[in-house]
């Protein structure tokens, strides 16, 4: 009888996985992807797509799901849900959708603010496809040159430059030759690259799984035996690093690709993805960041949703039986209610669980654990800078530029963070250079004779903090002149590589954590969100750390599910849609990534064919 039990239970347990993972309609297809249309030039005919303003007349009738915030994670759950059959309702409190995706025009310069490239979308990788699916094929990719960073370390006499470039094997041949002493660090290195990238798949799933069966198989040991990515994603970068070589510029090299959180407190997982994310080339939308928001959200209305800007959700309705219904949204001087059995936040978790939950439901214990597991992310602090002139006229190109004024990122970060409001400005240890103009070919199209760059680094946010309650753009002398203390020593850093930019500058705007704040939404300015230190990222906290919350029909999306970047958003919106569909979307995607290959395979053959005869 208890075999009987047994054999019953093991047929419904086989069954239900089958069903899981198998047994609903996949909200992919070849057929939806169709050839890239025209280019719209039109900015009038855009603002209709990316800055529609909210009112309730716009609202689609029978909401399925509401999506808070229409960064990448945002768009990318809203538009497979909707391609999955459900009508959704995407809200932005910006006046333009697309969060760090979205490009901003004044005095006819146009400026990404988040996006300034993207690897890992050649043809029919798992990104391109996923990128292919939510906007149905019309978003394009220019690649980059090969040499798509430059690194400056030291100053004066004593600087080092060294490039990186991408392919599959340039990428540690062309590094081998720029330190030929540390050829078996870089190749170990390579390697740990090589397992991260492979198995990075096994962090999704301890998200996906039940989590007592992700827990289970960590604290067991059987999750350590199966892949040693659990171990890597809770393993020290500056630790590790200082095993291979005491080469401090290569220490460098192997955590340029800074996101706000110094080597000593970073997972070397996340440093070795970022680095092979670039491996396969570097690409910039074709048409600015903003064409992401503007073909996504047309797949959206496509199936019935739709996206309102100007729409700032000031909280989420949670009934008596503790289970979200809708939204609140402000509008004027009033609060309306939008209601929807399920409701998505892509605005973090810090304003998920702080700011937009009821106050009773704020405190309770599941909710006060999730945020143990995040701390605040530094601000970011950006530069943008228009000139009058061509790129070749200025020595403009598609090149980024790292510039770090010491080998010791550890110690330079910490100490720059430990001084005082006052002297941070004229001791800025790191900044990011990249020009948007140069990266896209039609921005001579769009913006001729016209030239421009975006300056990054970190800042703190408490030096900013005073000025919080103040309105923007009219924040004061004092601020503006705090803050232009900063541009000014970021822009004459860049000038000493770009010096023809001085003469030809003609406009400049500069962003702080406040800025960031008040457009993006980003709590205390952080645009990588919640801290992306390695205590987020011991297994453990990656199995808990899930879209699922402790409030019932309430998920959450983007960076804070994942990880930082374009990339790490877009799949923690896919570990949304997946969540809430219970249905695990990155299977549709793996069956379409075979029939692709597949059918190239197919396309190579009958080419080879055909020159044979």
């Amino acid at each position: 009888m208890w075999l009987l039990i047994f054999l019953a239970w093991l047929v419904i347990w086989a069954g239900g996985t089958y069903w899981y993972l198998f047994g609903k309609k996949s909200p992919f297809s070849l057929e939806s992807v169709r050839p890239p249309g025209p280019r719209e030039f039109d900015q009038k005919k855009r603002d209709k797509v990316i800055k529609q303003g909210f009112s309730l007349d716009k609202v689609p009738q029978n909401l399925d799901v509401i999506v808070i915030g229409s960064g990448i994670g945002g768009l990318t759950a809203a538009a497979t849900l909707a391609k999955a059959g459900k009508r959704v309702l995407l809200l932005e409190q910006h006046d333009q959708a697309g969060g760090c995706c979205h490009t901003y025009i004044e005095k006819g310069f146009e400026f990404d603010v988040g996006l300034h490239y993207i690897g890992q979308v050649h043809e029919n990788s798992l990104l391109r496809i996923a990128f292919d699916q939510i906007s149905e094929g019309q978003l394009e990719f220019q690649e980059l040159n090969q040499h798509f960073d430059t690194i400056m370390i030291g100053q004066g006499e004593e600087k080092r430059e060294y490039t990186i470039f991408s392919g599959k094997t340039e990428m540690k041949a062309h590094l081998m030759k720029q330190f030929p002493d540390d050829t078996e660090a870089i190749e170990t290195f390579f390697n740990i690259m090589k397992v991260s990238a492979r198995k990075t798949h096994y962090l999704a799933t301890l998200k996906l799984i039940p989590q007592w069966v992700s827990l289970f198989l960590l604290k067991s040991g059987i999750g350590n035996f199966l892949t040693p990515v659990f171990r890597l994603s809770g393993t020290c970068a500056t630790d590790l690093v200082n095993t291979l070589t005491s080469n401090k510029d290569l220490h460098v090299i192997f955590s340029y690709l800074f996101y706000g959180v110094p080597p000593k407190d970073s997972s070397i997982l996340i440093n070795a993805l970022l680095i092979h994310h670039y491996k396969r080339g570097a690409y910039y939308p074709k048409g600015g960041a903003s064409e992401i928001a503007f073909h996504i959200i047309r797949t959206i209305q496509k199936y019935g949703g739709n996206c309102l800007v100007r729409a700032p959700v000031t909280g989420i309705l949670v009934n008596d039986k503790g289970a979200a219904y809708g939204v609140k949204v402000r509008k004027g001087q009033e609060e309306l209610e939008v209601h929807a059995p399920v409701v998505v936040s892509n605005c973090g978790v810090f304003t998920t669980f702080q700011k937009l939950l009821p106050p009773e439901i704020q405190v309770k214990t599941g909710i006060q654990e999730r945020l143990n597991m995040m701390k605040h992310g530094r601000g970011s602090f950006l530069v943008f800078s228009g000139f009058d002139g061509t790129q070749e006229e200025l020595g403009l190109e598609s090149t980024n530029f790292w510039l770090f004024k010491n080998n010791d990122m550890d110690k330079s970060m910490e100490e720059f963070f430990a001084l005082s409001q006052e002297e941070a400005p004229d001791n800025i240890p790191m900044m990011f250079i990249t020009m948007p103009s140069s990266k896209d070919p039609e921005s001579k199209i769009r913006h001729p004779g016209k030239s421009c760059m975006t300056i990054l680094t970190m800042v703190k946010y408490e030096w900013f903090e005073e000025w919080k309650d103040t309105s923007v753009r009219k924040r004061g002398d004092e601020y503006y002149n705090y803050k232009m203390r900063f541009a000014k020593n970021l822009f004459d850093w860049a000038c000493t590589l770009f010096p023809k930019i001085k003469d030809k500058l003609v406009f400049q705007d500069v962003a702080t954590p406040l800025t960031n704040n008040h457009y993006l939404g980003a709590q205390r300015g952080a645009m990588y969100s919640a801290e992306h230190n390695l205590d987020r990222f011991q297994a453990e906290t990656v199995a808990r750390n899930r879209c699922n919350t402790p409030v019932k029909n309430l998920y959450i999306s983007g960076q804070d599910v994942f990880s930082c970047g374009i990339a790490g958003a877009l799949h923690g919106g896919l570990l949304c849609a997946s969540a809430v569909l219970d249905h695990i979307v990155y299977i549709d995607l793996l069956f379409l990534k075979k029939k692709l290959k597949r059918r190239k395979a197919r396309e190579l053959t009958e080419l080879d064919k055909k020159k044979l005869q």
